[in-house]
């Protein structure tokens, strides 16, 4: 494949910065319950499945709530700061737009789940995206492939020919896994360099132009 089939995104701090929030939710939850909570426990989430999160939370902050109502007090919480402000990172509109009006399909694949990912869906125009997937909808979160091959299958896509923007190491080993290409955009974690994989410091100055030179540059390796 040459063309440019699709363009999946990452959701928290890829197209907006809401980490923040999650931290802010996961330090109020955990101090609610009696535990300690650390910046090392919150960075170790970042861009994990929730029940991952929620297991996570319940072993290390003495949090005694069943997954799914962790799962519940947390998005709520998040949802609460985003109704007060969007945060969105830089680029990450422009971007959108751009794919929009040239009809490339965009994708969102996010591991938070629908009623937090409509709170930013509702911000963009109705044609955005083509397809939502969210936690709540594959059995095996990141970084299991299944939440970009859901993705790519709903598109009736080549996977291979579609690009992943990603910021964290989770999100980036669930869409390597499932044979996209990648852009990284380091932000609350580092991610280190890798082969399929283009590092950049934000989606500012990404064009439509860019993404299909890298399918176009995957399709004449001699491997491929």
């Amino acid at each position: 494949m040459t063309e440019l089939a699709a363009v999946l995104f990452d959701m928290d701090g890829t197209l907006v910065d809401t980490e923040p929030y999650w931290i802010k939710a996961e330090y109020e939850l955990v101090e609610e319950w009696g535990g300690t909570w650390t910046d090392a426990h919150a960075h170790a989430l970042v861009g994990s499945a929730l029940l991952t999160s929620a297991a996570y939370i319940r072993k290390h902050g003495g949090v005694d709530l069943e997954p799914l109502e962790l799962i519940d007090w947390l998005e709520r919480r998040v949802i609460e700061q985003m109704a007060v402000e969007i945060p969105w990172r830089p680029g990450a509109k422009e971007l959108l737009a751009a794919l929009t009006e040239q009809h490339v399909p965009c994708g969102l694949v996010t591991m938070s789940y629908r009623a937090m990912a409509m709170t930013v869906v509702e911000q963009l125009q109705a044609e955005t995206f083509a397809t939502i997937v969210t936690g709540d909808q594959v059995t095996d979160g990141k970084p299991h492939p299944e939440p970009y091959l859901t993705a790519a299958q709903r598109l009736g896509v080549d996977v291979s020919a579609c690009v992943a923007i990603e910021d964290s190491p989770t999100g980036v080993a669930s869409a390597e896994a499932a044979g996209c290409i990648v852009i990284a955009i380091p932000h609350h974690v580092p991610i280190l360099p890798g082969p399929d994989r283009m590092l950049v410091e934000s989606l500012a100055g990404m064009t439509p132009k860019s993404l299909r030179a890298l399918v176009a540059g995957r399709a004449a390796q001699p491997d491929r």
